[in-house]
C-alpha cells in the first residue's frame, strides 16, 4: 500500500472523515455574496473569488484573535432561518462532494441570535438543513453522515445553556459539546459546572486546548474538564523531548485521545511553522491518535482533499497515512460504536484496499 502512487485524482477519490469543521467558518463565498445583499450586510467585496481571497489573506496573520475576527461576515449572515436552512444544506453538499463520508460540524448557536431566533431555534433550524442535504447526497450516489457539536463561547456566559441544548437535542442530530473561542485568558475550568452536567447525561464533549496556549489548557481541558478529544491539541508537543514523552503527553496518546489537528488553520493562527513541519506527522509517528481537519474550509481556502494532497507533498504522507487518519477520526467520532465500525469495515478500509 505504501508503494501505491498518491496522486491529486486518488486523494480526491479516497473517502474521509473530519471531526473539527466549523459551520460558520465554511459558507461558499457566492452564498455570503447572496445573503449579504438580502440582509443588507455590507462585504469587504461582492465577488465571489475575491472574497475568497480576501479571507485567506486575512485569517494568515499568525494571530487566533485575528483569525476569529474573520467570521463577522459569515456570522451576519447566519442570523436568520432562510441563511441558516441554506448554509446548513450546502454544507452537508461540499463535505460529499470532498469524498467526506462522515463529519462533524460544530457551531456555537448563541452566535445565530442576533435575529428574531432564540438558541433552540437555531438548533432546530440547522439540523433541518443539515437533514435537507443529508437526503440530496444520498440521492446523489454520495452519502454522507453528519452530526452536530454544539459549542459554547469561552469568552460569554452562555456555555451552559448550550450545554443544555446540547443534551435536549441529542437524539435529534447532536452528538457532542465544545467550546471555543479565544484560548488564552479563558481557561475551560471557568465553565466547569457545564462539563459536570455534561458528564452526569453522558454526553461526550471535546475542547479547544492547545493551540493559543500550550500545556496548561491541555491538563486542565482533559484532568480538570474530563474532555474525550482534543481541539488541535497541537502544543502537546511541548511535552515531548527528544522522542521521550512527559506525563501529560503519555495520557494522551496511551488513553488514545483524540487530536483534532488542522495544519493550515494551525499556519494560519501561528501554532504550526510550516506543513512538512507540522507536529501531526511526528505525532501521527509516535503513535498517537491524530486525526486530520480543516477547521474552516472558507477562512482556511482548504478542503479535505487538499489537507490530505499537501500533507502528501510537503511531508511524505502515503495511502497508508491517509488511512490511519481517516480510521483514527471513525475510531474517536461521537457516535455509536456499531456505526463506526460500519463505516471503518464496508466503506473506509475496502476504498483504501489499493
Amino acid at each position: 500500500m505504501t508503494a501505491t502512487r498518491v496522486d491529486a485524482d486518488l486523494v480526491r477519490r479516497l473517502p474521509k472523515a473530519v471531526l473539527h469543521d466549523h459551520l460558520d467558518g465554511g459558507l461558499r463565498p457566492a452564498t455570503v455574496v447572496k445573503l449579504a445583499a438580502e440582509v443588507g450586510h455590507t462585504l469587504p467585496t461582492t465577488d465571489p473569488d475575491e472574497l475568497a481571497a480576501w479571507y485567506f489573506e486575512a485569517a494568515n496573520s499568525g494571530d487566533l484573535v485575528r483569525y476569529i475576527a474573520t467570521f463577522e461576515h459569515t456570522l451576519a449572515v447566519m442570523q436568520t432561518r432562510e441563511g441558516l436552512l441554506r448554509t446548513a444544506e450546502e454544507y452537508v453538499l461540499d463535505l460529499a462532494a470532498d469524498g467526506v463520508v462522515y463529519g462533524e460540524v460544530r457551531y456555537a448557536p448563541e452566535l445565530n441570535t442576533n435575529g428574531e431566533l432564540t438558541m433552540a431555534e437555531v438548533v432546530e433550524t440547522v439540523q433541518e438543513g443539515l437533514a435537507a442535504g443529508m437526503a440530496k447526497a444520498a440521492a446523489a450516489g454520495t452519502p454522507v453522515r453528519v452530526g452536530t457539536l454544539l459549542c459554547g463561547m469561552r469568552m460569554f456566559d452562555r456555555v451552559r445553556e448550550a450545554a443544555d441544548l446540547a443534551v435536549a437535542f441529542r437524539d435529534a442530530g447532536v452528538v457532542g459539546f465544545d467550546i471555543a473561542g479565544a484560548e488564552d485568558g479563558f481557561p475551560a475550568a471557568d465553565h466547569l459546572a457545564a462539563f459536570e452536567h455534561l458528564r452526569r447525561e453522558s454526553v461526550p464533549f471535546t475542547i479547544h486546548a492547545g493551540e493559543a496556549h500550550g500545556l496548561p489548557s491541555i491538563h486542565q481541558a482533559l484532568q480538570v474538564c474530563g474532555a474525550q478529544r482534543l481541539g488541535h491539541g497541537v502544543r502537546i508537543t511541548e511535552d515531548i523531548v527528544d522522542g521521550k514523552l512527559g506525563r501529560l503527553a503519555g495520557w494522551v496518546r496511551d488513553r488514545r485521545i483524540a487530536l483534532e489537528m488542522c495544519p493550515t488553520s494551525n499556519l494560519q493562527t501561528g501554532a504550526a511553522t510550516s506543513i512538512a513541519e507540522h507536529p501531526i506527522t511526528a505525532l501521527k509517528d509516535l503513535g498517537f491518535r491524530v486525526t486530520l481537519n480543516t477547521d474552516n474550509r472558507l477562512v482556511s481556502g482548504t478542503t479535505m482533499t487538499r489537507e490530505m494532497s499537501l500533507l502528501v507533498d510537503e511531508a511524505g504522507w502515503t495511502v497508508e497515512d491517509l488511512r490511519t487518519v481517516t480510521v483514527n477520526a471513525l475510531k474517536s467520532a461521537f457516535i455509536p460504536f456499531d456505526e463506526r465500525r460500519a463505516l471503518i469495515e464496508d466503506v473506509v478500509l475496502p476504498a483504501y484496499a489499493l
